[in-house]
């Protein structure tokens, strides 16, 4: 079964229904960032549908999630992100997976994330502290052209055994899935950080 879907550092802030115009049932939750870079005073973000998929133009940071949206057991979520204009610092964007109370004070999920500089990122969030589970350049990482744009498309694929996290195609980082304190299992999403104009296709969460 399909289910169509569509997602940093410090997070406090109100999580509220987006616009008319985003799809229904969708909130968002906007950062409150202590780093002077991030623009947390212009609370605008812009999240459309667009063709088959979905459009971020960031100011603040955000979290991007429809609680009916969920994934459980062997799964592979994926999506394709591509950066319109990169932001004037590196920043991220990727998916949210194993996600719970992602509008309250005890959030928890793992988001897997590029950036404009060709690293990617694993990161676990439990309340408002965060750990980095990996962070590194990988060259299947691909990175702003002359025009601005990069297309990556992203995978994390749940098995029994591991978490594989994979970038246009090409596993980037493994983790054994026994013995971690973070769960897989929950509600999936996007997240988009500060500065950035991101369009995401083909989100989907497959079973198996």
């Amino acid at each position: 079964m399909l289910r169509r879907l569509f997602f940093g550092w410090l997070i406090v802030a109100a999580v509220v229904p987006l616009a008319a115009q985003a799809p229904a049932g969708w909130k968002e939750r906007i950062d409150n960032s202590a780093n002077a870079n991030d623009p947390d005073d212009n609370p605008k973000v812009k999240f459309v549908s667009m063709g088959k998929g979905f459009h971020v133009t960031s100011g603040p940071a955000a979290t991007y999630w429809n609680p009916s949206n969920t994934a459980t057991g062997n799964y592979t979520l994926k999506g394709t992100f591509i950066l319109f204009k990169p932001s004037g610092h590196t920043n991220y964007y990727g998916l949210v997976f194993g996600g719970d109370d992602l509008g309250g004070p005890k959030q928890n999920y793992i988001y897997f994330m590029v950036a404009q500089d060709g690293t990617y990122a694993v990161i676990h969030r439990a309340g408002d502290q965060t750990h980095s589970i990996q962070r590194s350049k990988h060259e299947a990482v691909k990175v702003p052209g002359a025009d601005g744009r990069s297309t990556n498309a992203l995978e994390v694929r749940v098995t029994a055994k591991d978490i594989s996290y994979v970038v246009n195609g090409t596993v980037v980082h493994t983790t054994p899935k026994s013995g971690m304190t973070e769960k897989t299992d929950g509600i999936v999403g996007v997240r988009i950080n500060h500065l950035l104009d991101v369009h995401v296709d083909g989100f989907e969460v497959t079973k198996g």
